[in-house]
């Protein structure tokens, strides 16, 4: 039970921050690689391996029938993943703030600490709140984040610099790449799924292991094969929804948050333009996969749908994977379909703005485009 560090992305993420031009950010950037990334991935590898003498059940523990989501970002995961999680008998998910201690020691420290302040009035917890909303505020209108709240499980390899949380941070897109994992060298995919899996077993050890995983993470869209052959009995579900409303509102998301970073123009717009090109794979890669691997249980969900019906929707993924629901499940869905009834989105986002054309999209697309009847050209 060893934990995971990709060496190579490691030196490559310093040689770039050596290459920056402006000093301050050169500075912040190295002392956090050549600092803070080894500090904390060495602390977090002795918890790892601590795990397995401290907690021998945990050899025990089997991952049974995981369910992940993947899509584009913006395609209805985020929606699709928590209304599912409410069916909490059923199953395990990751906490955002779980995902930056992958060992179970560190999990079931932080539980107890927070029972205990609890039991002293909560103090810590009213800091952390408030810490949590300047954090996260800024950004909750675009995708909504907490510490507990559910979250994508690629942060689980922050600190083994294979996460494409890097990206957010970095906009190095085209000289660091995170997201086609199937593509990597045999070794290294295993290597990387192999620990993957055992963060899962952690998580499942600690909120039942009679449960079964649930994911879902945009990201893993490049590495849906690699999710099949660690997990034979997985289940894939696959949300879509009309690429001229989820790649901008993708572009608008990062540059955001670049922005805030105070990146430069012309670093963000290479980036951006990397992104853009990746989006089409992130369509058509997942489906791909599930077509040569037809005995994978699978469903595909339309955010059309997910949004204007969801209880019907959500059924219908279930009755596709092969569960049944539960009364828990169906309050969280009657309550999303109240809510959904007075819902409009507030954000619009210019494909122009991103040097962007409909009809470039439709080109890539048109496949797609004819399978799911998004809109047509005029």
């Amino acid at each position: 039970m060893l934990m995971y560090f990709d060496f190579a992305t490691w030196r490559r993420m310093i040689r770039l921050a050596a290459r920056e031009t402006h000093a301050r950010t050169r500075r912040k950037l190295l002392v956090r690689l050549l600092l803070v990334v080894p500090l904390v991935a060495s602390f977090h590898a002795i918890c790892f391996f601590l795990d397995g003498l401290l907690f021998p059940g945990l050899r025990k523990v089997e991952v049974r029938t995981p369910v992940f989501i993947v899509g584009h970002a913006r395609s209805g995961t985020t929606l699709l993943h928590r209304l599912m999680s409410e069916d909490e008998a059923r199953f395990s998910v990751f906490l955002y703030y779980e995902l930056f201690f992958p060992s179970l020691l560190q999990k079931k420290v932080i539980r107890f600490l927070a029972a205990c302040d609890r039991r002293l009035g909560g103090p810590i917890e009213r800091r952390v709140r408030v810490w949590e909303e300047r954090t996260f505020g800024p950004m909750r209108h675009i995708h909504k984040m907490g510490l507990t709240i559910p979250e994508e499980d690629d942060f689980l390899l922050t600190y083994s610099c294979a996460s494409g949380y890097w990206i957010v941070v970095l906009p190095y897109m085209g000289e660091l790449d995170f997201y086609h994992v199937d593509e990597m060298p045999p070794a290294k995919r295993r290597r990387l799924m192999r620990f993957y899996a055992d963060c899962v077993r952690r998580q499942l050890y600690l909120n039942g292991p009679e449960k079964i995983h649930l994911s879902k993470n945009p990201v893993f869209s490049g590495r849906v094969a690699s999710l099949i052959d660690t997990f034979p009995d997985a289940r894939i579900v696959v949300c879509v929804r009309d690429p001229s409303e989820t790649i901008p509102s993708l572009l608008k998301l990062m540059q955001t948050g670049w922005s805030r970073r105070r990146w430069d123009a012309a670093r963000m717009a290479k980036s951006l333009r990397v992104l853009a090109d990746q989006s089409f794979h992130t369509y058509h890669y997942p489906l791909d996969v599930l077509r040569d691997r037809p005995s994978t249980p699978h469903a595909i969900v339309d955010y059309r749908d997910l949004v204007t019906a969801p209880a019907t929707t959500v059924r219908a993924v279930y009755e596709r994977l092969g569960f049944p629901t539960s009364p828990q499940l169906e309050r969280a869905l009657a309550a999303q379909q109240a809510r959904e009834r007075s819902h409009e989105s507030s954000h619009t986002y210019s494909l122009e703005e991103f040097g962007l054309r409909r009809d470039e999209i439709r080109s890539a697309l048109a496949d797609l485009y004819e399978q799911f009847g998004w809109e047509t050209l005029p």
